[in-house]
């Protein structure tokens, strides 16, 4: 299921110059193939959210709100606590994002922000449990996307773990009757992880990270993984029809790697952007 935009059709004439230009290792942009746009962020920008993160990643802008609310766990993992995720795709952002309920793409975008979170034990859940199978914190990932500039996927992935990483959680504890009640204590949210997604896009066979919204007009296909800090790949997504050759995936997945880690670096290490 596809998160970009419609493709428009795009001129034999600029598809022709990008592949020329690819085949020097060059982009439209000048950038390297291997070489991401600047990324910026700040947290804590909505007061009346639990955690929040807005980023950007060259034009596309992503705010993700965290709330952090009451509620009961699955019947399945009652130690657990829940973590949902919604994704909207604002019609400000881009002519091809309409109002209404969530189309294919912010579904699709939520599924995979939520995975990614997820499958990498980011939120540690069981924490978030009170009074197992009963009562235990929900934790709600609101992810809008104010500006679309190409790759979504990898802004919203970042956007919304930073955000996690500012959430501040409202304790609450069982009084001497067993009743829930609310403390003054506030704690961070326990995190396990930093997860990274790492989007690929190719056309005619050449392949490059974090394409921009002229190179996902021309694209064939596109490919991300997320990473963990360790380098396990805990997600995988592909993006429009097209083959990828199983040597190309094992080289993107290799370079993917050294730039996750390199995004890492960048994002737990205090700053807030690159240059």
């Amino acid at each position: 299921m596809s998160v970009t935009r419609e493709k428009p059709v795009v001129s034999k004439i600029l598809q022709k110059n990008m592949l020329e230009l690819l085949s020097n290792g060059i982009r439209i942009d000048k950038r390297k193939l291997d070489e991401y746009r600047k990324i910026s962020y700040q947290v804590g920008i909505i007061e009346k959210a639990d955690g929040s993160a807005l980023l950007s990643l060259g034009e596309t802008m992503v705010l993700v709100g965290v709330k952090v609310e009451l509620g009961q766990p699955f019947e399945d993992t009652p130690d657990q606590g829940v973590l949902v995720v919604n994704a909207e795709l604002l019609p400000l952002a881009s002519q091809t994002f309409e109002p209404g309920p969530p189309d294919e793409r912010a579904i699709a975008l939520a599924r995979y922000v939520d995975r990614s979170i997820r499958e990498s034990n980011t939120v540690d859940l069981k924490s978030l449990t009170i009074v197992q199978g009963k009562i235990c914190y929900v934790v709600y990932v609101d992810v809008y996307v104010l500006d679309y500039g190409g790759n979504l996927v990898d802004a919203s992935v970042l956007a919304a773990v930073k955000a996690l990483e500012n959430t501040k959680i409202k304790k609450y504890e069982l009084d001497e009757n067993g009743k829930i009640m609310k403390t003054e204590k506030v704690e961070s949210l326990k995190l396990n992880d930093f997860p990274v997604s790492i989007t690929f896009g190719i056309i005619n066979n050449k392949y490059f990270v974090d394409p921009s919204l002229e190179e996902e007009q021309a694209c064939d296909t596109f490919l991300t993984f997320t990473y963990t800090k360790s380098g396990n790949i805990c997600a995988v997504m592909k993006n429009e029809q097209g083959l990828i050759a199983p040597a190309q995936v094992i080289e993107m997945m290799e370079l993917g790697w050294k730039k996750a880690k390199e995004i890492s670096s960048l994002m737990l290490g205090g700053q807030k952007g690159n240059d």
